[in-house]
């Protein structure tokens, strides 16, 4: 059984004129009015293929076929926001081939076993909300729904998670995990070189990097930039651009295994004749193995400590993300892999080094990811881009998957 790639070609087409960025890019940030009508699109899409759409009070969208048993449905999804500026690929694939498996069971009026369940998470890319990957992170019980509903907008405080899913009308009554999986899966581009370099058509994600996220505000005085003697000087932004200079130094180690990248900074006053008096920077931190994050984290925060206090300043800290690495079970990873090689594709057992929805799953369910091919890299950008051979590999490789999990007829 093959998924009709022409179908979901089109329809992957169809969404990412919502929000449609540049040549063939996509901004669709989370519960933004773009957001809102892939949401439409979607509820609408999900009913006519026969699903019970179910939408819970942080938005998350759960389409559920019904199986030949009423056992937990076997989950598979992603997400439809995007980040600023982003592709059409990123989160819409995994929903879209989720939809596209069930609508080609429906041309076969193939029944599975066990229920299946499309899902659309809320929030994922944690651009105008944190934390990221929120809806996941809420359905499996790792953040308190009351908190998330009341995180404020960073472009605007007025705004809050709860009130823009209520303005855009997705604030549904359904409490988040109140529907248990059997197991979930999720198809996603890689967003890494690897499997392009390597002429690699399936990437079968045995595990995901974990991230620490931590934001730092050194306080220093403005001054005159010409007036003012260096020895006189309490200069946030030369403290943050040292600081910086470590954070890179310390991910180009040789045989480094951990990932460090100063990704925002903004100095106030801003302006080119004045000594900043504020620095604000953000910290990302990945790895693999748990250990290597602390310690990385460490000795960043004592060499900030070192700095504030030689230069007689002052900072504040704030823990943005905190995601331990996760691996998932090999029961997950090897249907993966079967599923590949029943259809004759080759495949490589890799880590993801961005974080994803499976990735706070499997923390409810067993979870686990398949990867395709970005050319050159290229993700969170409007050039983004998969060949639509691979978008297809990728679907059916889903499909295999998803019936190897649970007995057809």
């Amino acid at each position: 059984m093959k998924i009709n790639a022409q179908r979901l070609l089109e329809n992957l087409d169809r969404y990412a004129q919502i929000g449609k960025k540049g040549r063939i890019g996509v901004e669709r940030i989370a519960l933004s009015k773009e957001d809102k009508q892939a949401r439409d699109l979607l509820k609408s899409q999900m009913i006519d293929a026969g699903l019970s759409v179910h939408i819970d009070r942080l938005g998350n969208m759960i389409g559920i076929r019904k199986g030949k048993t009423d056992s937990n449905p076997i989950a598979f999804g992603s997400h439809l926001d995007t980040v600023y500026s982003g592709g059409r690929y990123d989160g819409a694939l995994g929903v879209l081939a989720g939809l596209e498996l069930i609508q080609t069971l429906n041309d076969t009026n193939t029944i599975t076993d066990k229920p299946l369940a499309l899902v659309n998470f809320t929030n994922e890319e944690g651009v105008r909300f944190a934390p990221d990957m929120m809806g996941s992170h809420v359905y499996a019980g790792m953040a308190d729904l009351e908190e998330i509903l009341n995180a404020p907008a960073y472009d605007n405080p007025n705004e809050s998670v709860g009130s823009c899913l209520h303005a855009i009308g997705y604030n549904g009554d359904m409490e988040p995990g109140a529907i248990s999986f059997d197991a979930f899966f999720e198809l996603h581009i890689e967003q890494g070189p690897v499997l392009e370099l390597e002429q690699i058509n399936i990437g079968v994600v045995e595990q995901v990097q974990g991230i620490y996220w931590t934001r730092y505000t050194i306080k220093g005085e403005a001054n005159h930039a010409g007036t003012t003697p260096v020895y006189y000087r309490k200069d946030a932004g030369y403290a943050a651009a040292k600081i910086q200079k470590y954070v890179g130094d310390y991910t180009r180690k040789r045989n480094g295994s951990v990932l460090t990248t100063v990704g925002s900074v903004k100095f106030s006053p801003d302006a080119i004749n004045i000594v900043p008096e504020l620095a604000e920077f953000t910290l990302d931190v990945r790895s693999t193995d748990e250990s290597f994050l602390k310690k990385a984290q460490k000795k960043i925060d004592d060499y900030v400590v070192k700095v504030v206090e030689k230069d007689e300043l002052s900072f504040e800290r704030e823990e943005m993300v905190r995601f331990g690495p996760v691996r998932f079970p090999f029961t997950m990873t090897d249907t993966v892999q079967t599923a590949t090689k029943s259809l004759g594709l080759s495949y490589k057992r890799m880590p993801s080094g961005a974080g994803h929805d499976a990735q706070m799953m499997a923390h409810f369910c067993p979870s686990t990811m398949i990867f395709i091919p970005s050319v050159k890299g290229i993700s969170h950008n409007v050039e983004e881009y998969s060949h639509d051979h691979d978008v297809e590999n990728g679907a059916n490789v889903l499909l295999a998957a998803v019936l190897g999990r649970s007995v057809a007829r």
